[in-house]
């Protein structure tokens, strides 16, 4: 008999403001999901739909003015907005870790990669030095980083290299969920591959889950199980790859695959959507993407659409569905 997978982590109706002088930017409204345990999840869509702020709000980490104003995230069976900060600091970075966009701003440019690595395996798990340094080197060759880099500075590596340190810092503590933002954009395509092909590898050997936030939709299609896309705040559609990809619903959705190029056509168009993403202060009335949308209607101007689930993980949020 086939065993189940259980959720690792479950979002429900979450709501995410930013409260400023200019007015409320609703950076993420009613947003649903749920991931697999040993699932890797692509979370895609335009800069500024909000994705980025999905990732921080499951660490709890939204910067000020921002603010979870509704919803639930539940990580293994525990609602993590109804939890206090110090118990919030148990499951930040020891279970649930982050790998962000720029790993030379988020490196400490005085220490070297080693240190980096020491100290939070010191501060975590309370182990000795030479415990932690043993276990550091090991962390690096899961990355393929040579012990003989030890000790040296974040400066003496190219970026990809320096992406390696991140995810090593990410799955030192053995975490159950990692959550990777835009770690491919500042790296060139043959570099992309290989971090693309280590989250793989990584989700093999260790068992651990991965959110991929990205802009780039041909990346998740590469990597992830299921794929989520955003728009101006909102989830439009949510699926299998395959199925994004063979049989996108949601109007963005097909127009974001249509921009991808395609290497093998000599004469190619490239293609972009017309319009600009929406002012997430004052969005448009009704659906979000209309102004922009090439199978807009005349309720789609008025009327917010509601999430229709085809199938029990198969969404999209379109009145060309009801």
């Amino acid at each position: 008999m086939k065993k189940i997978k259980e959720n690792l982590l479950t979002l429900k109706d979450l709501s995410v403001y930013y409260f400023t002088g200019e007015g409320t930017v609703r950076a993420v409204e009613d947003f649903s999901l749920s991931l697999l345990k040993g699932e890797i999840m692509g979370l895609v869509g335009e800069s500024g739909c909000g994705k980025s702020t999905v990732g921080l709000s499951i660490l709890r980490l939204v910067p000020p003015p921002g603010k979870i104003v509704k919803g639930k995230i539940i990580f293994d069976g525990v609602d993590l907005t109804s939890i206090d900060e110090k118990e919030m600091k148990r499951i930040r970075g020891k279970r649930i870790n982050m790998v962000f966009q720029d790993p030379m701003t988020s490196l400490d440019p005085l220490m070297k990669i080693g240190e980096h690595l020491t100290e939070t395996l010191i501060v975590h798990e309370k182990i000795t030095k030479e415990q932690a340094q043993k276990k550091a080197i090991e962390t690096l060759k899961l990355v393929g980083i040579r012990p003989e880099r030890f000790n040296d500075y974040p400066h003496q590596f190219s970026g990809g290299m320096r992406q390696r340190v991140m995810i090593s810092l990410a799955i030192s503590l053995n975490p159950d969920l990692i959550i990777a933002d835009e770690p491919t954009t500042a790296l060139d395509v043959i570099v992309q591959a290989q971090i693309l092909d280590l989250f793989k590898e990584l989700r093999k050997k260790l068992g651990l889950s991965l959110i991929l936030i990205t802009h780039d939709l041909s990346v998740v299609l590469e990597i992830a199980d299921r794929v989520a896309v955003m728009y101006g705040g909102w989830l439009v559609e949510y699926g299998r790859n395959t199925e994004i990809y063979d049989e996108p619903l949601h109007p963005y959705t097909a127009q974001l695959l249509k921009s991808i190029p395609n290497i093998e056509l000599e004469d190619q168009k490239l293609k972009f959507i017309p319009g600009n993403p929406p002012d997430l202060i004052n969005p448009p009335s009704g659906c979000r993407f209309w102004p922009r949308c090439p199978k807009k209607m005349e309720k789609c101007k008025l009327n917010a659409p509601r999430d229709i689930y085809l199938e029990e993980k198969r969404l999209v949020k379109c009145f060309l569905y009801e």
